[in-house]
């Protein structure tokens, strides 16, 4: 009788939608390979705890998950393990430990769903204990070049263009400017996204510079057509005018993102006179129940993953390219990283409907220049 396979899956960074249709599509999909399905709790940690922190998912326990917000597996997004932070304040290389913890749980392979900085750590890991490895996409900020979309982001902009709709109606009844900051560790997906189908007046992104007096000058003219507000959607990534990163250092001593929208707004005060409001949505875009796409993308990234282990094919990411489901090298995956392009569609729909979206002419231009050098 052949031996039931022992199959892994760990989700790793931060939360987002999608991430529980993933694993529920993964534990009904190896039942049709007679596999066995171990969830590990806390990413790596849960590979380092000793006995190794994982639990056998069934039909019972997966049930009704599609529809969850954030992973039933729990997850973290701190502590590399090739330099772990100790208490004394130490760094200690713990890799070991997490190697050794797939073998103990006699594992034959290890899904692990994450975005580029996690897949590194996981492709190195499995480099160094010698695992058999499939990885799946997970990036609100949907930066993994190899890859249309990855889960959460779908989820993230819908987050977000609500929160402009909501924010349309305070603006016009306050006749106030309202800046909405959004998640963007270097990419403006959401922000353009977002910023468009929420009809955004404004959209700064961290791939195009901007002029606060020709950003103030767009919210000027409006009033003078009798638009009494704006709306100003801004990345999180957005730097300041002198080209200064807004950042913070939190509890851990970790340095975030966080206060460009604050900047922005105390600009347009000063230049306009205008009255502004700043909401930034944080952690919004990650939790709550995840949008019909990224459950769909999700659940098809979880039935190929596992055909991928049926087929001994290792150390491959899954994608979505042209409406299906394809596979390549994680090597490949985490070293195409994808901003938003300058002369994209995006970026064109934002002109076209009279949104101010930076300097795109200057950056263009540059482009052609440097082409044009042979």
């Amino acid at each position: 009788m052949t031996q039931r396979k022992r199959i892994g899956i760990l989700t790793s960074g931060g939360d987002c939608g999608g991430l529980n249709a993933v694993t529920r599509a993964v534990v009904h999909r190896a039942r049709h390979y007679n596999m066995d399905v171990f969830g590990i709790r806390d990413s790596t940690l849960g590979l380092m705890s000793r006995p190794v922190d994982a639990e056998l998912l069934d039909l019972k326990r997966i049930s009704g998950i599609l529809r969850y917000g954030g992973t039933i597996l729990g997850t973290t997004n701190k502590g590399n393990p090739f330099a772990f932070p100790m208490p004394d304040g130490s760094l200690l290389d713990r890799s070991h430990e997490i190697t050794n913890g797939y073998h103990e749980l006699e594992l034959d392979a290890l899904i692990g769903i994450g975005g580029d900085g996690s897949l590194a750590i996981l492709s190195k890991l499995a480099q160094q204990g010698n695992w058999n490895l499939v990885a799946v996409p997970k990036t609100i900020d949907n930066d993994l070049g190899a890859t249309e979309s990855s889960i959460g982001f779908i989820t993230a902009v819908e987050v977000a263009t609500e929160a402009l709709d909501r924010l349309n109606y305070t603006a016009a009844s306050h006749s106030r400017v309202m800046i909405l900051e959004v998640m963007g560790r270097d990419a403006g997906h959401i922000a353009i996204s977002a910023g468009i189908a929420g009809g955004a007046d404004a959209i700064l992104i961290p791939e195009i510079p901007y002029s606060m007096d020709k950003l103030c000058h767009r919210i000027e003219d409006r009033a003078k057509r009798g638009r009494n507000h704006s709306l100003v959607v801004v990345a999180e990534a957005v730097k300041t005018e002198t080209g200064e990163p807004v950042k913070f250092i939190n509890s851990l001593g970790q340095s975030l993102y966080g206060g460009i929208g604050q900047y922005i707004a105390d600009r347009i005060s000063v230049c306009t006179g205008a009255e502004t409001r700043v909401t930034t949505l944080g952690h919004l875009q990650r939790g709550g129940k995840p949008s019909p796409m990224d459950r769909l993308i999700g659940t098809a990234f979880g039935v190929r993953v596992v055909d991928l282990i049926a087929e001994e094919r290792f150390d491959r990411m899954v994608a979505w390219q042209q409406r299906q489901v394809v596979d390549v090298p994680i090597a490949d995956a985490i070293a195409q990283y994808r901003a938003v392009e300058v002369d994209g569609t995006l970026v064109k729909t934002a002109l076209g409907v009279g949104a101010y979206i930076g300097e795109v002419e200057n950056i263009q231009s540059q482009h052609d220049g440097e082409s044009s050098v042979v």
